[in-house]
């Protein structure tokens, strides 16, 4: 098995010929996780690009991906309904908004329904 060369993440980059050039690969560092009580989060139905299928998104959730995941996780569960968490955005499987709205504010979250 052939070790994995790097080179092919880097086409298009100009080299530098100085001793100290350290190379950008344009890896950012995700933000900490905000406490629940600084988090804004917008609570929103959608129909767009979804096959006409009714969708509760769940943006401006600041921090982590592995703690937007875990609160992705935890709507699924207590909504029982599937969804996905990536992006900055937690999307649940139908009309969830004052079901999402009551567990968020339990938790301590500040939400914006759309």
């Amino acid at each position: 098995m052939a070790a994995e060369n790097d080179w092919k993440k880097r086409l298009g980059v100009v080299y530098s010929t100085g001793d100290n050039f350290n190379y950008d690969k344009g890896e950012s560092e995700e933000a900490e996780t905000l406490p629940p009580q600084k988090q804004k989060l917008i609570i929103s139905l959608d129909k767009k690009q979804r096959k006409g299928k009714t969708v509760s998104l769940i943006t401006g959730f600041v921090g982590k991906s592995e703690d937007l995941e875990e609160l992705g996780k935890e709507l699924k569960k207590k909504c029982g309904t599937g969804g996905s968490a990536k992006d900055g955005e937690i999307i649940i499987q139908g009309d969830f908004r004052t079901r999402l709205s009551e567990i968020l504010v339990k938790d301590g979250y500040t939400i914006k329904l759309r």
